[in-house]
């Protein structure tokens, strides 16, 4: 069979590195792909990026089954178009995917649907945003309502730093129309994890768990990022913990979608923060929805898959994902993200990557921010590599992955040195 991936950063390498395994697929074209999907065994990039173009693709080429990574696609109505023209396609409708590419949206539905989340506002005019923040007092949060590349939050310390934030999004237009309205909300405290699960409508499947690091430096210091690491399990969502999330946030977010017409289809990616305490009454609030899977923990759950995945995502397109099983490895998968120089503000690119370590079973380097140029492999965005290890341990895998990177360059590169330190005892 052949399937395409849209999209082209990690995410991407890594959902089609797993569907390309798969002993059914011939080819995984993945549109527009980067250096590493360009060069990868079954893998095939393909130049396309309007609604029109990948249909048109699809259909000529008999694809399977398409499946989205990135959300601007989604939020372009990429599943609407696909569903038009008869293809199956694993994602959340354009309406749907209000989820991720509204934040004002998305704590409007929390709210109404008895979601739990933290206390906000969501404001346009830049004075009533500064006093709110005034009256409010810091920690607090300032968000661009809309889609930011993972770098519309600022988790302001201070009243000026988020009155400067609110500046920003609503008064030099540097964020675009993401920025034409903000959520300023309590910062809340705790551990963060990400919980991922796939949705067919009625039914989900919850992936392995899995904990980002969204900090630009060790010890969570620095701006927020995309992420500069992950891994995955994340031992903070114990048997006891998972099964209250499924029931507090995923099912109400699937039965609140329903009722509102919406019926909710493709990843769905709660971003959690876990206060202290027993497992049975343990804070836990929602930070954020996205309509896919995260980046950079898309890399480990995916080294952790054993099953042809192809299988899966064809009854979840078929609306059967409850007939369907994932078979984890048991060991832990850890992700270091090498980032160019300079990011996440300005990130540099055009730098040769002229060392690599040699991909194995327990150590592949998957590609974001790369592209091949008559055969030389340069950079081409703020987080360019994610290397991703499995091993019998966090420690262990810490070890392999910077021994890894160890052998890793490129001019200016960066990356954090304490991915993991939380599950390290």
């Amino acid at each position: 069979m052949k399937l395409l991936v849209i999209g082209g950063g990690g995410r991407e390498h890594a959902l089609a590195w797993r569907l390309a395994r798969a002993p059914r697929v011939q080819t995984v074209f993945v549109a527009p792909g980067n250096g590493g999907t360009a060069t990868a065994q079954n893998i095939q990039n393909v130049s396309l990026s309007t609604n029109e173009e990948l249909v048109a693709f699809a259909q000529k080429e008999k694809i399977a089954f398409t499946v989205v990574g990135p959300e601007a696609p989604l939020a372009a109505g990429v599943v609407d178009a696909f569903r038009a023209a008869g293809l199956k396609i694993f994602g959340p409708t354009q309406a749907a995917a209000q989820l991720e590419s509204s934040k004002d949206y998305a704590k409007a539905f929390m709210v109404r649907h008895n979601i739990p989340t933290a206390a906000y506002q969501t404001f346009t005019d830049p004075a009533e945003a500064r006093a709110y923040i005034a009256a409010q007092g810091a920690p607090i949060v300032v968000k661009a309502d809309g889609l930011a590349a993972g770098k519309g939050v600022v988790v302001a310390a201070t009243v000026q730093e988020a009155q400067q934030a609110v500046d920003q999004m609503l008064g030099d237009g540097s964020f675009g129309a993401a920025g034409a309205r903000v959520v300023i909300e309590e910062c809340l405290q705790g551990e963060e994890a990400s919980f991922i699960v796939m949705c067919d409508g009625r039914n989900v499947l919850a992936l392995a768990t899995s904990q980002d690091h969204k900090r630009l430096k060790d010890g969570d210091q620095g701006p927020n990022t995309g992420g500069m690491g992950a891994y995955s399990p994340a031992p903070v969502i114990t048997p006891a913990l998972h099964n209250r999330i499924m029931r507090e946030v995923i099912q109400p977010t699937m039965a609140g979608m329903a009722r509102d017409g919406l019926p909710y289809t493709g990843f769905l990616y709660a971003g959690l923060m876990i206060g202290d305490g027993p497992d049975a009454t343990r804070p836990l609030k929602v930070l954020e929805f996205n309509c896919r899977m995260g980046d950079p923990e898309t890399q480990p759950i995916m080294m952790r898959i054993k099953s042809d995945l192809t299988k899966v995502f064809e009854l979840a397109v078929a609306g059967r994902l409850d007939e369907a099983d994932i078979e984890w490895d048991r060991r832990c998968a850890l992700g270091v993200v090498v980032a160019a120089k300079d990011y996440p503000a300005q990130p540099r690119t055009g730098d040769i990557i002229d060392c690599l370590p040699q991909d194995t079973d327990d150590c592949v380097v998957f590609h974001a921010g790369t592209k091949l140029d008559n055969g030389v492999l340069k950079t081409t965005g703020g987080r360019v590599l994610c290397v991703t290890v499995l091993a019998d341990s966090v420690k262990r895998a810490q070890a392999a992955a910077y021994g890894a990177i160890a052998q890793t360059h490129f001019d200016g590169q960066q990356y954090r040195s304490d991915i993991g330190w939380r599950a390290v005892p």
